[in-house]
């Protein structure tokens, strides 16, 4: 997380279910889109968010109507976002399952846990209970450093590094080991409580020192780190996987990438790659042996809170719905994640901003609730083609056999397609649009007809339209 914090007064109230129709105006000559189920490339592991650093007990502490909106909003694919990867800090401070140092690094440690409170973790696993209720299992628990005990520095902020590790020798001993023990007990704790973590951080943004929870990690060093706490977290039992390493931007990734496919046993054990969008964006591929890729954190950084669609601002909706498209189709994302899905306090790193009882809802939310409510976890992106240069088109196959379409209209115009689906086991059926321009994604615009694997729309112009394709 690179970003300043600030409180800023929302006035505007938006509800979450609007009505709307399409707008008229004229439309392109009739374009064609070709969905082919036969060509196949990522598994979508999901969309998500996260409530770290408080903000998940800003929604705890929410009256009980706005709780319940909030988790609706979320959660709820009905009547939300129907988001499906909640992302969790591993607090490393006082609060931690390990707030007091042992003697050693070989010493047994004395974990506190109390799963049953609420307040457990910052109010996360309140929160990731709340999620379960709704179907999410994806839990990635991420931390952002090693108690401070186990650094360089003596704290867990203004990074530092981990002890044991190349370049990082510390009169304490080496720590690695203690390390992968304290994350992987983490992770079983998480469990007990009927949350097992789909993967586990050890790290985030290991480029950068900041005065809040930090760790300098080079490449080296991840790879030194991943050959113990890999095994470490196999020998467990648990089915999570090892992620590495939330790299503040893409450009940052291959390197560790490239360190950990150099080192055998680390190589091994990592699961899952994942980076942020800060430094650089998730534009084309890294060749990750065949593991999945995650964008885990990004947000708008630094701007003021917006609520527009399409005005050319970092934080508009419009401009994230092209982030999740290149990300999908250039990068081969298997999951996209924003920071923070609600937050009372910087609500331009937030895809909701909550003020008292009222939640505002940023065109941003909308343009990825208009990918993550129906591109299910588990969903296979399938080819997706036109000669349009003007529709950004990707489509997925759901394992519910269901087929979603999801088309961006960049250009001035209305545009009609035809689109014409082979391979997906689907030729006839309902078709279902969901229109975001500016108001949201959960209300749908009528239905159309599947005939033949084929049927026309018409997206209207700087548009996202997701087309929920279903058998007959």
């Amino acid at each position: 997380m690179s970003r300043t914090g600030r409180r800023v007064r929302l006035t505007a109230t938006t509800a979450l279910v609007l009505g709307l129709a399409y707008p008229m105006q004229p439309a392109n000559a009739a374009s064609a889109v070709t969905v082919n189920g036969g060509t196949t490339y990522q598994k979508i592991d999901g969309f998500g968010f996260s409530e770290a650093f408080g903000q998940a007990n800003s929604i705890r502490n929410a009256t009980s109507a706005t709780r319940q909106q909030a988790l609706d909003m979320l959660f709820s694919t009905t009547k939300g976002a129907g988001f499906s990867i909640l992302r969790s800090i591993i607090p490393s401070g006082s609060d931690s399952i390990e707030p007091n140092a042992p003697s050693s690094p070989s010493a047994t440690p004395k974990y506190v846990w109390n799963g049953n409170s609420d307040a457990q973790d910052q109010g996360q696993v309140w929160l990731a209970k709340q999620a379960k209720s709704y179907g999410v299992t994806g839990f990635y628990n991420d931390a952002w450093s090693a108690p401070g005990f186990m650094k360089t520095n003596g704290s867990e902020s203004n990074g530092g590094s981990l002890c044991g590790t190349p370049g990082a020798s510390c009169g304490s001993g080496d720590w690695r080991q203690a390390y992968a023990d304290y994350l992987v007990q983490h992770a079983k704790f998480w469990a007990s409580a009927g949350l097992t973590p789909s993967a586990v951080g050890f790290v985030n943004e290991p480029t950068l020192s900041t005065s809040y929870s930090s760790m300098l990690v080079n490449p080296a060093q991840a790879a030194s780190f991943l050959s113990v706490f890999g095994p470490t977290m196999k020998a467990s039992g648990l089915t999570t996987k090892v992620a590495c390493c939330d790299a503040l931007g893409f450009n940052n990734l291959p390197g560790y990438v490239s360190a950990v496919q150099g080192n055998p046993t680390a190589n091994s054990g990592v699961g899952l790659f994942t980076s942020h969008g800060y430094s650089g964006a998730p534009a084309s591929p890294i060749d990750t042996g065949g593991r999945p890729l995650w964008e885990s954190e990004w947000s708008v950084n630094g701007s003021t809170w917006t609520t527009a669609w399409d005005d050319g601002s970092e934080g508009s909706g419009f401009t994230w719905a092209q982030r999740v498209h290149t990300g999908l189709t250039q990068a081969g994302l298997s999951a996209f994640l924003y920071f923070w899905g609600v937050s009372s306090t910087s609500h331009d790193s937030s895809l909701i901003g909550l003020s008292g009882s009222t939640l505002t809802p940023s065109k941003r939310y909308y343009a990825l609730a208009g990918y993550s409510r129906f591109v299910r976890p588990g969903a296979t992106r399938i080819s997706a083609t036109t000669g349009d240069g003007t529709l950004k088109v990707s489509a997925y196959k759901n394992t519910d056999g269901s087929v979603a379409i999801v088309v961006l209209n960049t250009g001035t115009n209305a545009t009609s397609a035809t689109y014409t689906l082979s391979g997906t086991g689907v030729s006839t059926g309902t078709v279902t649009p969901y229109l975001t321009n500016g108001s949201n994604s959960t209300t749908p615009q009528g239905t159309t007809a599947l005939s033949g694997g084929a049927f026309t729309a018409t997206v209207p112009a700087r548009s996202l339209v997701t087309y929920q394709v279903s058998r007959g």
